[in-house]
């Protein structure tokens, strides 16, 4: 696989650019933050580089103007290594009366009262761009037959034949969507990338965040906890409970909480929020977020699990192939303004994806692995979900998708109108 050829949030980056005096990209390391924004920089200041990095700290508090000087948009990689230059920025922003002038890049965000202040500081001078790892549309192993922008337009006659199959789909989520692992000579370098990775954040990237030292066994526990909990709403109490019987000391929510506070700033994990739509009848509606790392091979790496383990316990595979899932509707979503919920309520009425545009059209997504018996279950769902909603206060959907990994076609099924899409075949 040569390197990617595109990415989604080029599109939206320039657009962002366009409207706002600024641009702050969000996202995992190694997901390719800093590409995309030097593909549309016109100047640039790397905040970390080692030749210059005192240079810069010490420019940072004595004259920090002077590092916001080039042609612009500039950007400015890792800048929160100096978080001064947020009012900095800011300041120029509000005196240049331009848009389009700077680019700032970062794989962890700031402290949280740092965090709370750059929100209310940034309103009407900052876009935001949260990037994840590639979609497999993205890295060019999704036909993209199946536009989910024209399904919401109302072209609900899809086809399309699936070029992925299991052993690939198997290999695919343990690979995960970094764009470095795609230029590996061989499967085995593409993998080992993923493995460093994970030792990475849990050796010192977890630590590094805030400041505050974590054990790195603790942390890989926990993230083992984590893994097995992929799609499922579970509550701190659970993990711990889970991580405590290979502990060798007691272990509190609060320290879970701090470690998962951790992965979060680091954006490892991206937990999914509840739907909460207008129905026929009142049914409680379960609020709790549901658990997912922000890519698939993270949870795999965890697991210390590779292609040939998930080709022999198909329920785990189901599970990170949802995590596979999860990612490309998010980045897919991103495309369209929209976002991906998660729906569940108190008769355990469950659909694993809701896509909601901020016009508020949607679609109801159920995530399975593929084969008729769990495909019906998977329309039977969307069928029901659907007759709940109470279509006199909000839009009906705009289609029910079954979205699975293996199966040879994409197609319309005649007796529902469900829509079954490999995701091998779906883009945004």
């Amino acid at each position: 696989m040569g390197a990617y050829k595109h990415r989604i949030s080029d599109k939206i980056l320039a657009e962002k650019l366009e409207a706002m005096g600024a641009v702050l990209i969000e996202g995992p390391k190694a997901c390719g933050k800093t590409t995309t924004a030097e593909q549309q920089a016109k100047s640039i200041l790397y905040m970390d580089d080692p030749t210059s990095i005192r240079q810069n700290l010490h420019l940072a508090e004595t004259n920090i103007k002077l590092l916001l000087k080039g042609a612009t948009p500039r950007l400015i990689d890792e800048w929160q290594l100096a978080p001064q230059l947020w009012d900095a920025i800011r300041f120029e922003i509000d005196h240049r009366d331009e848009d389009g002038q700077f680019l700032l890049t970062g794989s962890a965000v700031p402290k949280e009262e740092d965090r709370k202040k750059i929100i209310h500081s940034g309103a009407g001078r900052f876009g935001w761009l949260k990037m994840r790892p590639m979609s497999l549309w993205e890295s060019q192993e999704s036909t993209g037959e199946v536009s989910l922008e024209r399904l919401f337009a109302g072209a609900l006659d899809v086809e399309g034949c699936n070029p992925v199959s299991i052993e690939r789909l198997a290999f695919l989520v343990c690979r995960g969507g970094w764009p470095k692992s795609l230029n590996k000579k061989s499967e085995k370098a593409a993998l080992l990338q993923v493995a460093e990775y994970y030792e990475a954040i849990t050796r010192s990237d977890i630590s590094r965040v805030d400041g505050k030292e974590r054990d790195e066994s603790r942390a890989k526990r926990l993230m083992r906890s984590y893994a097995r909990m992929q799609g499922a709403q579970v509550s701190i109490g659970t993990i711990t409970a889970d991580m405590q019987s290979n502990e060798a000391e007691r272990l509190s929510d609060a320290t879970t909480a701090s470690y998962l506070n951790a992965l979060r700033m680091i954006f490892v994990i991206e937990d999914m929020p509840a739907w909460n739509p207008n129905l026929r009848s009142k049914t409680a509606i379960r609020t709790s977020d549901t658990r997912y790392f922000v890519d698939p091979s993270i949870a795999a790496a965890a697991l210390g699990l590779g292609p040939c383990d998930l080709i022999g316990d198909m329920e785990t595979f189901g599970l990170l192939f949802e995590t596979l899932c999860v990612r490309d509707l998010r980045v897919y979503a991103d495309a369209m303004d929209g976002q991906v919920y998660h729906y569940r309520d108190k008769n355990g009425l469950e659909c694993d994806a809701v896509i909601h545009l901020r016009n508020g059209a949607y679609g109801l997504v159920e995530i399975k692995i593929g084969g008729e018996t769990l495909i019906n279950e998977g329309a039977a769902t969307l069928k029901a979900l659907a007759a709940k909603i109470d279509t006199t206060r909000m839009k009906a959907p705009s289609f029910l998708m079954v979205l699975t990994g293996v199966g040879s076609y994409a197609y319309r099924r005649k007796e529902d109108g469900v829509l079954v899409v490999p995701v091998g075949c779906l883009k945004d």
